[in-house]
């Protein structure tokens, strides 16, 4: 493309308000000043480039709205304005680092696309129900400023031969044409062993589809993120599609006490055992823990409180743990 051309399309997606559009053309000029040795003017160009986004991100004064799915994929596909960032979750050192690996390379897909490479973007989570799987997909389309899709899996699984690898294909497709972050929460419904004895030869048909679909690329780079609870259910062919996969565990005690502190505010445990907080909120989720310190904070503020107790904390925390075994009660009855 020559210069004219390409200052022609950048001023169209700028009319057009697609911002994406009118960085990557700005690159592509970038780097054709680098091949034809202007590489000090090429530097100064990405250094505004960085400068424009960065400002971009912090947003407008008026927020603009994403359009939402429409027709065939209105039952298919959950839209969610983000409303976490990464530091609004609690993550250990080591999934924080793989999480600011996969946010460095899709802000910098544009860099990585001159040198042959595509980011990261296929990504499955692993964890017991509670451990801030759904949450950190939220925070990484917030820290990426993309829209959250959550496919609904009751719209997409149906009985009728070929109808669910036909609305996995729509999904795909819209992938390729939105750039967002989408989740297949529960993946293991979609993704299980196709040797398992219940399998039925649809289900094989749609797994067998998923996999060709997911090895199509895209310039959107749109980030799938997989999600289940039950990893060992997954079929082995899977894991190799995957750019990353992401084991969340249950809160150590470091996380324990920053969950609990964080989701307390604005107000203070007196004098706090926290030995005592950490041993009665053991074997508790993320999720868990987050209610019961809110829990405790409601009641506070209807018996007009503005401190919390160790007891406090305590006892919602012991009801969190008595509702999962009148949970399990039940199953076995």
């Amino acid at each position: 493309m020559s210069n004219a051309k390409q200052i022609l399309a950048m001023l169209r997606s700028r009319a057009e308000g697609d911002e994406d559009a009118f960085f990557s053309i700005a690159l592509q000029v970038a780097a054709a000043e680098a091949r034809q040795g202007r590489r000090e003017t090429a530097q100064e160009m990405r250094a505004e480039i960085d400068k424009a986004r960065a400002r971009g991100s912090r947003g407008a004064s008026v927020a603009i709205p994403f359009a939402h799915p429409r027709g065939s994929l209105e039952g298919l596909l959950e839209m969610r304005e983000p409303r976490f960032k990464l530091k609004d979750v609690v993550l250990n050192e080591r999934l924080l680092g793989r999480f600011t690996d996969i946010l460095r390379q899709q802000r910098k897909r544009d860099w990585l696309r001159e040198h042959g490479k595509v980011p990261n973007r296929r990504i499955l989570f692993v964890g017991p129900p509670g451990s801030g799987k759904t949450m950190s997909a939220e925070a990484l389309a917030g820290e990426l400023n993309l829209p959250l899709f959550i496919i609904r899996l009751e719209g997409l699984i149906t009985r009728y031969m070929g109808e669910t690898a036909a609305k996995l294909r729509l999904i795909f497709d819209e992938t390729a044409k939105r750039r967002g972050v989408y989740v297949f929460d529960e993946f293991d419904a979609v993704g299980g062993q196709r040797t398992a004895t219940n399998d039925v030869a649809e289900m094989r048909r749609v797994l067998n589809s998923f996999l060709q679909f997911m090895e199509e690329g895209n310039s959107t780079d749109s980030v799938i993120i997989c999600s289940t609870n039950h990893p060992s259910l997954l079929d082995r062919a899977l894991l190799r599609r995957y750019d990353q996969v992401l084991e969340f565990d249950t809160p150590t005690s470091t996380q324990i006490k920053q969950l609990i502190s964080t989701n307390i505010v604005p107000m203070k445990i007196v004098r706090p055992v926290w030995r005592n907080i950490i041993h009665a909120a053991e074997g508790l989720s993320q999720s868990e823990i987050v209610r019961a310190a809110d829990d405790a904070v409601k009641t506070a503020i209807l018996d007009e409180r503005k401190q919390l107790t160790t007891e406090n904390i305590i006892d919602r925390l012991q009801e969190r743990h008595a509702m999962r075994t009148a949970f399990l009660d039940t199953e076995g009855a």
